[in-house]
């Protein structure tokens, strides 16, 4: 029978030490991700999702009025002043008009703009934005007429070169009607 012979202990070898090594950085990424996601919760999720679904169709119809109304509209928004200006066209003339500009992703970039009917001129409603807004965003003109609130919502690349224009896309979740 062999004699025994002794061995080095477990920690003097290479490999225990590039298993431990894996373990430990997993451990340790693991416990970061945890982290970031409790620090930064996800605010996109929407809790009341039956409530939101039913409000899809009250938009709906608000859309569908302003399309009977022909309503277009052209916004212009000035880099250097901060001034909106909206051409208004079709069969409504309210007071005043809300203009939001959405952020889909980060809700602290999202503009809430009210603009007000100019006294020269017939279709022009004037507001003031606080700072520059580029990139894309949902933009959402809210107005009036005979007690009834009609919508036009669409997506547009915002630049301060170029007008957007609402009105004329066709409407999205309504090719039925």
């Amino acid at each position: 029978m062999p004699a025994a012979t002794a061995t080095s202990p477990w920690y003097k070898h290479l490999w225990p030490w590039i298993i431990i090594g894996i373990l430990a950085c997993s451990v340790t990424l693991t416990l970061s991700m945890v982290t970031i996601a409790v620090n930064n919760p996800d605010n996109l999720v929407n809790d009341n999702y039956y409530e939101a679904g039913k409000g899809i169709n009250r938009s709906l119809d608000r859309e569908l009025l302003a399309q009977s109304l022909l309503m277009h509209a052209r916004v212009r928004l000035d880099d250097v002043t901060g001034e909106v200006d909206l051409r208004l066209t079709g069969n409504s003339t309210p007071a005043t008009l809300e203009l939001n500009l959405i952020s889909p992703t980060q809700p602290e970039k999202d503009r809430k703009i009210i603009l007000t009917r100019s006294e020269t001129e017939q279709g022009r409603y004037i507001g003031q934005l606080t700072d520059k807004i580029d990139g894309r965003r949902f933009v959402e003109l809210l107005g009036s007429q005979d007690e009834h609130v009609w919508r036009m919502f669409e997506e547009e690349q915002i630049s301060h070169d170029k007008d957007l224009l609402l009105g004329d896309e066709p409407l999205q979740g309504a090719e039925d009607q």
